[in-house]
């Protein structure tokens, strides 16, 4: 069932990514259901829990200004419009698990936002989720990694000593 799961976050990535994107176009025609049942019917043969997807995806998107208005002091150096939207999409995701999936261990829905970010966000994605929804859920204001502060956009901005650690 924990790979089902997997495969059933990456359904609900590629929908909830299609409605940031469609919406912020302003695409009038989007239907989110719709869209969901499309990317659900591409891997029926895979995926069994279909409710997990559906429900992931609509509370997702029926909070998203509460989770974004959560995410939006946990790295405040990055407006969540200037957050590659790949990564945006996975904070939700992995915030609205965190708040409101009491079936899995918050330590499990890190780690599965980390593997989303590592195989569909850019270079820095994974190490800026794991500090986001690591903050949230300890509770602290800002990321930060000793005395550096992590950007998502930028490729550079780690030191040699914080890419080992």
């Amino acid at each position: 069932m924990a790979s089902n799961r997997h495969l059933g976050r990456i359904v609900a990535l590629q929908t909830l990514y299609e409605q940031d994107f469609r919406l912020e176009s302003n695409d009038e025609s989007f239907d989110l259901a719709e869209v969901l049942n499309r990317n659900i019917a591409r891997y029926q043969s895979t995926v069994d829990d279909k409710d997990f997807i559906v429900n992931l995806v609509n509370g997702v998107s029926e909070r998203i200004k509460q989770l974004d208005a959560e995410l939006t002091p946990l790295a405040p150096e990055w407006p969540l419009d200037q957050i590659a939207r790949m990564d945006r999409v996975v904070l939700r995701i992995g915030l609205y698990e965190l708040r409101h999936n009491q079936d899995v261990p918050p330590k499990v829905v890190i780690n599965e936002a980390v593997e989303l970010a590592k195989a569909f966000g850019g270079d820095n994605s994974s190490k800026f989720i794991n500090g986001v929804l690591g903050t949230a859920l300890n509770g602290k204001r800002a990321v930060t990694t000793d005395d550096a502060t992590i950007n998502p956009n930028d490729e550079t901005a780690l030191s040699d000593k914080e890419e080992k650690a």
